[in-house]
C-alpha cells in the first residue's frame, strides 16, 4: 500500500486545516442559500489545489493519486461541492497529460494549475445517463472546423469553466459505436448555450446545467490528441480518476457525519448516561467506524494502481461503489443518533444525507459499477 511522503503528508495537513478554520464554519449558510463560493475557491486557488495533479513543466506541486484523494476527502469532510468543485476539473487534465498533443497542454496546462481556467467534462445526455455509446450529440467535419449539434445534462461548473471536454460523435455511423466517439476540447462561445442551473436535493452552491449546442464551430485542433475516434476509450480512463474522486467524495460525508455522530453521543444522555453506552448507538458508531476504514483503503488500493500505470478500473468502481453506499449508511445513521436534531436544519447530519445520494449515481451508477467489477472478474479470472 502506497505511503504519502512527508511532504504530501504536509499537503493533506495544510487542507484538513483550511477546511476546519475556512470551510465548516461557513458551509451550512452557503449551501442553504445555495450560495456559488467564490471566496472558498479563491483560497483554493491560492492553495493550489487545482493544480495538484498537473506535474511541470506546467504545474508545480503535483502530487501522488492517494495524496489526491485524501485532500478530497478533506474537501467534502468541510463540504462536498468543494471537491465537486475540483473533480472534472482534475480529469480534464489527467485526459490532457494521457492524450493531448503538446500543443493542447502547453496551452490550457498552466492555467489549469492555478485556476485560472477551470475545466470540466461533459459526457451526459438527457436520454442517455450511463449509456454513454447511446449518445446523440455529434460534431461533423466542416473544412477545418468541426460543427457541433446535441444536448448534455447535469454538467457540473459549466457556467464556470472555461474548457469543456466534451464526448461526441464525429462518425454516427461507426461500428461497432464506440470507434465513431471523439472528445473535443471546447470553449464557450456563440452556438453554445448554458441552460439555466439545474435544481438539485444536494450539491448545492457549485452549478449543474444543461448545455445546447446548435452548429457551433470549432476547430479540428480542438480533437483531444490527433486521431478520431479514440474518445470513449480516452474518457473510461479518464473515469479511472473521476470514480476514485466520487469515492473520497463519499470517504468525506461519511466522515464528517461520523465525526459530528461520535461527538453528540458523548454529549448528549439520556436515562442517566451518555447515549453511546446505549448497545444500539454503541453497534452503529462501530459499524461507522469500520465503513471509514475499509472505504479509505479501498479508494488508496485503487488510487495507487492507477498511479503505478495498472489497470485500475475494477479497483475504482469497487472504491466507488463501497464508499458511496457505505456513507449512504452512516448519513442516515448520524439522523438516527441525532433523533430529532438529526432532521433540523440546524445541524449539518440533514446535509450529509442530501449530499451522499449524489455518489451512488454520479461519475456512472452503482449499477454500472457493479457491472465494470463483474466484466473484470470475468476477464482477470476472479481476483488478483
Amino acid at each position: 500500500m502506497s505511503v504519502l511522503s512527508t511532504e504530501e503528508q504536509a499537503v493533506v495537513a495544510t487542507v484538513r486545516e483550511f477546511v476546519d478554520r475556512e470551510v465548516r464554519p461557513v458551509a451550512r449558510e452557503l449551501e442553504h442559500a445555495n450560495a456559488y463560493p467564490e471566496k472558498l475557491i479563491e483560497q483554493m486557488k491560492q492553495l493550489g489545489i487545482f493544480g495538484l495533479a498537473i506535474p511541470p513543466p506546467w504545474g508545480e506541486a503535483p502530487v501522488s493519486m492517494p495524496c489526491y484523494a485524501l485532500v478530497t476527502a478533506e474537501l467534502a469532510r468541510g463540504w462536498m461541492s468543494l471537491a465537486g468543485a475540483m473533480g472534472g476539473h482534475t480529469v480534464v487534465a489527467k485526459l490532457l497529460l494521457a492524450f493531448g498533443t503538446a500543443q493542447q497542454k502547453d496551452h490550457w496546462l498552466p492555467r489549469m494549475a492555478t485556476g485560472e481556467v477551470r475545466a470540466t467534462m461533459a459526457l451526459t445526455e438527457p436520454g442517455g445517463g450511463s449509456d454513454l455509446q447511446a449518445m446523440t450529440t455529434t460534431a461533423r467535419r466542416d473544412g477545418d472546423h468541426y460543427r457541433i449539434n446535441g444536448a448534455k445534462t447535469w454538467i457540473t461548473n459549466a457556467r464556470r469553466s472555461g474548457l469543456l471536454a466534451v464526448l461526441c460523435k464525429t462518425d454516427p455511423a461507426a461500428t461497432p459505436k464506440h470507434r465513431g466517439i471523439s472528445i473535443l476540447l471546447v470553449q464557450p462561445g456563440p452556438g453554445l448555450t448554458i441552460s439555466k442551473d439545474l435544481p438539485k436535493l444536494g450539491y448545492k452552491g457549485v452549478e449543474s446545467c444543461e448545455l445546447i449546442f446548435d452548429d457551433y464551430r470549432i476547430p479540428t485542433s480542438a480533437l483531444l490528441g490527433v486521431t478520431e475516434g479514440h474518445g470513449f476509450t480516452q474518457m473510461m480512463k479518464g473515469l479511472e480518476t473521476g470514480r476514485i474522486q466520487v469515492a473520497a467524495r463519499a470517504l468525506g460525508v461519511g466522515q464528517a457525519a461520523f465525526e459530528d455522530a461520535l461527538r453528540y453521543a458523548q454529549q448528549r444522555e439520556s436515562f442517566g448516561k451518555p447515549i453511546w453506552q446505549h448497545q444500539s448507538i454503541s453497534n452503529y458508531l462501530a459499524d461507522m467506524a469500520t465503513g471509514i476504514a475499509a472505504a479509505r483503503q479501498l479508494i488508496l488500493h485503487a488510487a495507487h494502481r492507477q498511479d503505478t500505470g495498472q489497470r485500475a478500473d475494477m479497483e475504482a468502481g469497487m472504491a466507488k461503489l463501497f464508499a458511496s453506499e457505505t456513507a449512504m449508511t452512516i448519513a442516515l445513521n448520524a439522523i438516527r443518533i441525532h433523533g430529532g436534531y438529526g432532521y433540523s436544519t440546524e445541524f449539518d447530519v440533514e446535509r450529509y444525507f442530501r449530499d451522499a445520494p449524489l455518489m451512488i449515481v454520479g461519475e456512472g451508477t452503482n449499477e454500472i459499477q457493479r457491472n465494470v467489477i463483474t466484466s473484470q472478474l470475468i476477464k482477470r479470472g476472479g481476483l488478483d
